[in-house]
Formats: structure tokens, C-alpha cells, sequence
């Protein structure tokens, strides 16, 4: 479903002429605000991740280094850096993540190795480095349950890692299922099912067989026309968004087998995922990722064009046909100079999004709702 023209044009009065619009004079719109720049990379910045506990956020850039940021004077107080990790990877960085437990962080290197770096000795030391692709690792992320870990790379290869013991990881499988380069790999929030976006315009869905213990393709979601950069899910699983160098937000929907909308065939076993929206027009530039908030369901893109989109679902929107609203949007003074590389909103600070930039800083910024 395309953005009807209606919600284009009530978009643009939204953001462009609020203050002398006479429908919307007595009310505040909702936008971004600028809470804080956190600078210190060297070089563009690739990457953010929040600590589950919300009380860190892990940067990563082209300067080889990971920023660990926390606040000075309690939550409310000002973020600093806190730890900086030089000596895990001689590349560029591309991406962090923790994992569920918040004991460990993971991060993949154009160096061709992820590491896995822990406090158990009192300060932040790389423990384990796995290798084993042949090119640049682009993304890497935990299973829900932490004993899973996926990285993907250049060289069109999933790698699926299992944690046997203390700091030992072993590759549990290496799934050859993309023909180009594999962009992004993000986990169902609740199943153990493995998702991965390519530069062949695919989204590809993997899960473990038990009868074989082999990771096989379970879905293939076809209806981008180029590169797809990210993918992320709703809270509960049933929705996945995903974003393209087709300047195209799409947003797909799964369908169990005997669904009464009759989508796929009758003698099917696996759900079917089916592209119910795609909001299209909104983004000048290639959009490289998109973060869906657990906590309040917007939806944050990251763009090429040096923005950051906040999307909102219409309250009376058709769950089989939804249709999205942006409400806010970083352009302007305090917006980013430089493509937007990263989005991630925290896991328990409803509206608080952090955003990583060519232009070499790290923003925080505070969705506002609208109010009478």
C-alpha cells in the first residue's frame, strides 16, 4: 500500500507551516529534539547500541574504536564517555550490539572478525574473536535466548555461532542462501528465527531444522528494487520493518498457515510474510536503517539525505492495509551534516533515539508528543 496523497499533503503543513496553519494554531506539533552531541569519533560513525539496562550506549565508527557512554550525576545528568576499546579490531568497525544478559558486546569488523569483549576481569577486554569470513562483516547480532550469535559479511555468507562454554564460540552453521552481499542479520524477538537483508534486493528468513540440525530458508520477501540496508521487528514479532536504497520504507506482515485472509496455499507449514505498506516519497536519499520502538511502536529511519524520520501508525489504521504518518523529523540546524548511518531508540526511556552520522557524532534526541 502506497502513502495515499492526502497524507503526504497533511505531512508537509504538519512540519512546514505549524505556526500559521489556523487548523493546528492551538496546538503543539510533536518533533525531535535535540538532547545532546556526543562527539569524540575520528571519521564517520557507523553504529549504536543501547545496553538492555539502557545505562550505556556503545558507539562504533572508522577510527577503529568503541565509545562506551553513561552519565555523569544519575540518569538525568549529562552522557560522557566512560570506556574507550581500541585494540579489538585493525579495520573499521561496522557494527555493536549486547547482548540480551548485558554481560557481553559483540562487534564486527570490515577486518573480517567480530569480537566479544566482557567485564569480568573489572574493565572492558576483548575475550574471544571469531573468524571465518572471507571479507568485511556488516552486521551482528544475539539471539533472544544469548546463546546464539549471527554475523554476515561481504562474501554473501550467515554465520550462525552457538555459545558452547564460557567464552567459547563455535560456528553452528554458515548459510549460503544470498547471491550479493548480506547487509544486515537481526533475530526474531521472541522465536529463534534469523533474518537477514542483501544487496540482492532480498529479505531472507532462516530457521534451525531439528530433523537435520541444518539452518534452512524458511521465507524469501521479494518487493524492494534495490539494496536492503535494514530490517527491524515490532514488539511482537508478527510485523518486520524494512528500508532500501529504493528510498522505500516497507513494512510486512506474517500470516499463519490457515489464516482466514487466504493468503498462501492451504497445504502450507511455514507463515507467509506479506508487504502490506510501503511508504514511498518521504526520503530523498537511500535510507540505510530503521529502528521500531518496543515501548511506543514509532518507527526511526536513518537516511542518506542527513535525516532522521520519525513515523507513527494512524490510530484507526487497517492492520492488513496500515498506513504511517511522519510526525517528526531532525532537518534543520541541530540535524545531522552528513548521511545518517544508524538509528536506536532506548529499551526503557520511551521516545529517547540516539543516531550515528558520517559527520562524526553520535545525537540523542526526545520524540515529543503533540498536545492541545
Amino acid at each position: 500500500m502506497l502513502f495515499e496523497p492526502y497524507h503526504l499533503t497533511y505531512v508537509l503543513r504538519l512540519i512546514e507551516f505549524p505556526k500559521h496553519d489556523i487548523p493546528f494554531a492551538d496546538c503543539k506539533q510533536p518533533k525531535l529534539q535535540l538532547v545532546q552531541v556526543l562527539s569524540g569519533h575520528r571519521g564517520r560513525v557507523w553504529n549504536v547500541s543501547w545496553h538492555p539496562g539502557g545505562n550505556i550506549l556503545a558507539s562504533c565508527g572508522e577510527d577503529k574504536t568503541i565509545r562506551l557512554w553513561g552519565t555523569e550525576g544519575g540518569p538525568e545528568g549529562k552522557w560522557v564517555v566512560k570506556t574507550s576499546l581500541t585494540d579489538g579490531h585493525e579495520r573499521t568497525i561496522r557494527e555493536v550490539a549486547w547482548s540480551p544478559c548485558g554481560n557481553y558486546l559483540a562487534s564486527a569488523s570490515f577486518d573480517a572478525t567480530t569480537a566479544i569483549w566482557d567485564k569480568k576481569s573489572g574493565t572492558w577486554e576483548c575475550n574471544a574473536t571469531l573468524e571465518g569470513h572471507e571479507n568485511e562483516i556488516k552486521s551482528v547480532s544475539w539471539a533472544k535466548s544469548g546463546q546464539l550469535l549471527a554475523t554476515c559479511s561481504r562474501d554473501k555468507t550467515v554465520w550462525v555461532w552457538e555459545i558452547a562454554e564460557e567464552d567459547e564460540y563455535e560456528c553452528a552453521a554458515v548459510v549460503n542462501a544470498h547471491v550479493q552481499d548480506v547487509k544486515k542479520v537481526v533475530w526474531h524477538p521472541t522465536d529463534e528465527i534469523l533474518v537477514s537483508a542483501s544487496y540482492d534486493n532480498s529479505i531472507k528468513m532462516f530457521r534451525n531444522d531439528p530433523a537435520d540440525d541444518d539452518w534452512s530458508c524458511i521465507a524469501t520477501l521479494t518487493s524492494h528494487t534495490s539494496t536492503v540496508w535494514s530490517i527491524a521487528f515490532d514488539r511482537t514479532g508478527t510485523r518486520l520493518a524494512s528500508v532500501s536504497d529504493d528510498g522505500t520504507l516497507k513494512i510486512w506482515r506474517v500470516y499463519l498457515p490457515g489464516n482466514g485472509e487466504g493468503i498462501g496455499l492451504p497445504d502450507d507449514i511455514d507463515p507467509r510474510w506479506k508487504c502490506v505498506c510501503t511508504i514511498v516519497g518521504l526520503h530523498s536519499r537511500s535510507i540505510y536503517d530503521v529502528a521500531w520502538c518496543h515501548q511506543t511502536d514509532l518507527i526511526a529511519t536513518a537516511c542518506g539525505d542527513d535525516v532522521v524520520r520519525i513515523f507513527q501508525e494512524c490510530p484507526d489504521s487497517d492492520p492488513h492495509q496500515p498506513s504511517f504518518n511522519l510526525v517528526a523529523s531532525s532537518s534543520g540546524v541541530n540535524g545531522h551534516h552528513q548521511d545518517v548511518n544508524a538509528v536506536a531508540w532506548h529499551p526503557t526511556i520511551p521516545g529517547l533515539l540516539a543516531s550515528a552520522s558520517d559527520d562524526g557524532d553520535v545525537k540523542l534526541w526526545k520524540f515529543l508528543e503533540g498536545e492541545l
